[in-house]
């Protein structure tokens, strides 16, 4: 049997004699072949993308579910959207297998129970409404093939990402995005070239369903939560770029108003 190219062997050996600058330089090469990777399947991650935003504007939200480094990449990328765009934590939801515990700790055999993803799932409600995304370096693993299987046959829109082609995480989803970045600079170590691809692809479906969905005016996040004095300082610096007041009225307005998308709705000249 072939071996998963995430798991074939890295094209570097005797790493342990390399020196810093070596290792640093090698690495960075293999990391260069990752956005390339990415752009050969745009096609398909604009399939899943019109399926998430479909759905959303039918008041549907986007599930992701992984397990170890694909997980913590699904929870990160949820985890943002809020602060980033203004919408509630129920518009994009990350679940991995063993729980919060989880992101930060090992959680022994955790991802090889087929079961556990749709009872994580049902404690949200998914439905047919939803759309659910499977997140899986080698594409093997059973949490995530489990869910994506048992949501299927509910109905629900299902996609995956995963850096091995033909696996049975790809063909279990309706809309499968495969991005093949080779072997891992650390023999099986998807953490590095696997986990950053995934990342970016993610990137691309959160902010790209979050523009079509009206959350970024222009260039700018005009939704965003003001939470701490930077993220007010960007809103203040968007009012006076916007309207083409000073410092201190826009500042006065964002106080007043709360939001930049208020304050530019008011305003504003459109």
């Amino acid at each position: 049997m072939n071996k998963p190219i995430t798991e074939q062997s890295s094209h570097y050996d005797n790493l342990e004699n390399k020196s810093t600058g070596e290792l640093l330089r090698d690495i960075n090469k293999e990391d260069q072949s990752v956005p390339l990777a990415v752009e050969k399947i745009i096609p398909n991650i604009e399939k899943l993308l019109e399926v998430v935003v479909e759905k959303m504007k039918k008041g549907g939200r986007l599930f992701y579910i992984g397990a170890g480094t694909s997980g913590r990449l699904g929870v990160l990328d949820a985890s943002e959207v809020p602060p980033t765009f203004g919408v509630s934590g129920d518009w994009v939801i990350g679940l991995i297998a063993g729980g919060d515990t989880a992101l930060r700790n090992a959680v022994e055999n955790a991802e090889d129970n087929t079961e556990q993803a749709w009872l994580d799932l049902q404690q949200f409600h998914i439905s047919e409404k939803d759309v659910l995304v499977g997140i899986a370096a080698s594409g093997t693993t059973p949490y995530v093939i489990g869910g994506i299987k048992k949501a299927r046959e509910q109905g629900i829109a299902t996609g995956c990402i995963t850096c091995n082609t033909n696996s049975p995480l790809g063909n279990a989803a309706e809309f499968p995005v495969e991005c093949v970045v080779g072997p891992e600079f650390v023999t099986g170590s998807t953490r590095m070239k696997a986990g950053t691809a995934q990342k970016l692809i993610l990137n691309m479906i959160s902010t790209g369903a979050m523009i079509r969905m009206g959350r970024v005016k222009g260039n700018k996040m005009v939704d965003m939560q003001l939470s701490n004095k930077k993220l007010v300082n960007r809103g203040v610096k968007m009012i006076m770029e916007e309207l083409g007041v000073s410092e201190e009225r826009a500042g006065k307005l964002l106080q007043e108003y709360g939001s930049v998308r208020k304050v530019i709705v008011v305003y504003g000249k459109s």
